[in-house]
């Protein structure tokens, strides 16, 4: 059995090398999907909030609509948040990463 010797990262070493791996992925980007997700939570906001005007208007009586619309829309926009987070915290992880 062969082991190799382990020298400085550069002299041979695939780890000290940069690697320009093709991309093979063929749906949509990170960024495109989390445009997407912003945009629906902003039409949800917005439907909610015209159900809010239309029942202080008097045209929906119903509530438990306006609630529904509302509550969907909480809970999207904190969910985004949430992604937020975990996107921040996983920048954080990377920059504290030592080269």
């Amino acid at each position: 059995m062969n082991i190799n010797q382990i020298g400085p990262a550069g002299e041979g070493n695939p780890i000290g090398r940069r690697q320009n791996v093709p991309s093979t992925a063929q749906g949509p980007s990170f960024k495109d999907t989390l445009n997407g997700f912003l945009k629906d939570v902003n039409e949800m906001q917005q439907k909610a909030d015209v159900s809010i005007q239309k029942m202080a208007a008097g045209e929906i009586t119903d509530v438990h609509q306006v609630m529904s619309s509302v509550e969907e829309a909480n809970v999207a926009f904190n969910m985004m948040m949430e992604i937020r987070n975990k996107v921040m915290d996983a920048y954080q992880e990377i920059m504290r990463i030592r080269l």
